[in-house]
């Protein structure tokens, strides 16, 4: 595989992609960056890191009308979740230019779009799947649960990308994780990009 290639996986809450990124991860031998990011972003905004999830929480909970594209406005005029989607993004950034690396959601498919050797995969799984996932994986949630957690996501992402979340036109692959192993889904992944890669030499 080649330098520098940078790994997004975008994935619907209860799918397995956070499982599915880290085995991609430790396959590669690289690191795999998800909630980390939101804490060196925090650090370097200087935060207190156990207030983190207020921060996510009240990104999610932002108006639809708030204006999402920050220009050139001083950092004390923009709300606390927008500056911590821009130092994100300067974190990602950093990291990618550091070399190869995995990275999990945080809109980093959409951060790291204009460089080379940068893939973007999306995983998603059958209603069943999930339900059953969110009994067993997440405190014995429902599925409502789950998709409130996706509608956040799909709002996150709307907001500070102007796209679509899980819109196939954003990724290399799409892929559903009902009927294959979560390690079969990383090893897919890595295929796609070696194929790739050994096509485009």
């Amino acid at each position: 595989m080649k330098d520098n290639t940078l790994i997004t996986v975008i994935r619907q809450y209860g799918s397995g992609g956070r499982e599915v990124a880290s085995t991609v991860a430790k396959k590669l031998g690289l690191k795999c960056y998800d909630r980390k990011i939101v804490s060196i972003a925090a650090q370097n905004l200087g935060e207190d890191p156990s207030s983190i999830d207020q921060v996510i929480n009240d990104a999610y909970d932002m108006p639809e009308s708030r204006v999402s594209i920050l220009g050139e406005f001083a950092n004390e005029r923009v709300p606390m979740f927008n500056q911590m989607f821009v130092e994100q993004g300067k974190v990602i950034r950093h990291i990618a230019s550091q070399g190869s690396a995995v990275f999990l959601g945080r809109c980093a498919d959409y951060i790291l779009r204009d460089l080379p050797e940068n893939y973007a995969f999306f995983i998603y799984a059958d209603d069943e799947f999930r339900e059953e996932r969110a009994k067993t994986h997440y405190n014995d949630n429902t599925l409502a649960d789950l998709d409130k957690e996706a509608e956040n996501r799909e709002h996150y992402y709307a907001h500070f990308t102007g796209q679509k979340w899980g819109d196939p036109q954003n990724y290399d692959l799409m892929i559903n994780t009902s009927h294959l192993s979560l390690e079969d889904a990383a090893d897919l992944i890595i295929n796609y990009i070696e194929t790739r890669q050994k096509e485009e030499k």
